[in-house]
This record gives C-alpha cells, sequence and structure tokens, in this order.
C-alpha cells in the first residue's frame, strides 16, 4: 500500500473507534489501548510484509528417491476475516508429493502463517496456500485443507457458536488419483 498512514494516524482512528462505541478514549483503563490496538495489528497482519516464495526457497534435492506424501497436519491457523476483521480459528493441513526436492517442514507452517497474517477469506487462503507451494517446489501434487471457525458467524451476526468451515485445494496427483486424495484424507482423520 503506497500510503500507508503513520502510527500516530492509527492511534488516532483507535480513538475514534473508542469513541464511537460510547466511551471515552481518555479514561485511564483506555488510554494506552490505542498503541496496544495498533502494535497487535502489526502482528496480526505481519504475513503482508514477507514473501511466501522465500520461504520456500531453500530446498534439499538428496531425498533418496523419496516420493510419496509429505504432511504436516493441525497446523494451528489464526486468521482474520476480511469483512469483519474478526479472528478465523482452526487448523490446516498441507501436503505435497515431492518430485526431485523436499522443503523443511516448518516451512509449510509459515506459509500457512504468512497467509493467515493478512485479511482473508478462508477459501482464497487455501487457495494461496496450495498454489504457493505447487508454483515454489513443483511437487507433483499439493493438498491443502482448512477447518476453522469463523467468528464472525459464531460471536455475531448468526451466533451459531461451534461450527466449522472447512475449505480445501487439491492439485495434481491429488486432484487427478483418487487412491492419492484418499489416502491424504485418511492421514488427516487419523
Amino acid at each position: 500500500m503506497n500510503n500507508k498512514p503513520t502510527r500516530e494516524e492509527a492511534e488516532e482512528a483507535v480513538k475514534v473507534l473508542i469513541s464511537w462505541a460510547g466511551d471515552d478514549p481518555s479514561r485511564e483503563g483506555l488510554i494506552e489501548t490505542p498503541k496496544r490496538v495498533v502494535k497487535s495489528y502489526e502482528e496480526f497482519y505481519e504475513g503482508y510484509g514477507q514473501d511466501p516464495e522465500e520461504i520456500l526457497s531453500k530446498v534439499f534435492e538428496e531425498i533418496e528417491g523419496y516420493d510419496e506424501i509429505v504432511l504436516v497436519k493441525d497446523i494451528p491457523l489464526l486468521s482474520h476475516c476480511e469483512h469483519h476483521m474478526v479472528p478465523i480459528l482452526g487448523k490446516a493441513h498441507v501436503a505435497y508429493l515431492p518430485d526431485q526436492r523436499v522443503v523443511g517442514l516448518s516451512k509449510l507452517a509459515r506459509v500457512v502463517d504468512l497467509f493467515g497474517k493478512r485479511l482473508q477469506t478462508q477459501e482464497t487462503m487455501t487457495a494461496q496456500i496450495a498454489d504457493t507451494i505447487d508454483r515454489v517446489l513443483q511437487p507433483n501434487g499439493v493438498a491443502v485443507v482448512i477447518d476453522a471457525e469463523h467468528q464472525c458467524m459464531s460471536t455475531r451476526g448468526v451466533n451459531k457458536k461451534g461450527t466449522s468451515t472447512v475449505t480445501s485445494r487439491m492439485i495434481g496427483a491429488f486432484r487427478d488419483n483418487p487412491k492419492s486424495r484418499m489416502e491424504f484424507m485418511t492421514l488427516i482423520s487419523t
């Protein structure tokens, strides 16, 4: 974003929202709130300043011909809904079928974190994670499943606590080969 507001402008905006909500931003309990909110936003949305391709760029080619599923499952996910700016909380399962090279396992979790730390829809985030892994690693297949609760649905609006949204993106062998897809789905459900 070319015209990013200053920290001071962001803090003033938080003060306006506190006033709009009906409270006094100058009262003792709220004096530091604008600073804390801006600091938390820096953490919540740090994914905008990171490059997912750079995260995946260090690969290992000595894999002894390994060509079976590499799966990191139950990756904790925290994102924020782009429509209401409230949390999306859940888990991601990320797998790929290597072709000539593998990446460090923590890198898959870091890619989930990077895309999670942006304003998102779950559908877009699922596609971004899978497509980036596919583009950078060029594996024989990529599978991503995200299972998450949207606070915009559970704490406001329809107030349906405990509901879960599941999205998936299957590429290559996971899309074209029912056995590969079934193996992935079985592994994430155990």
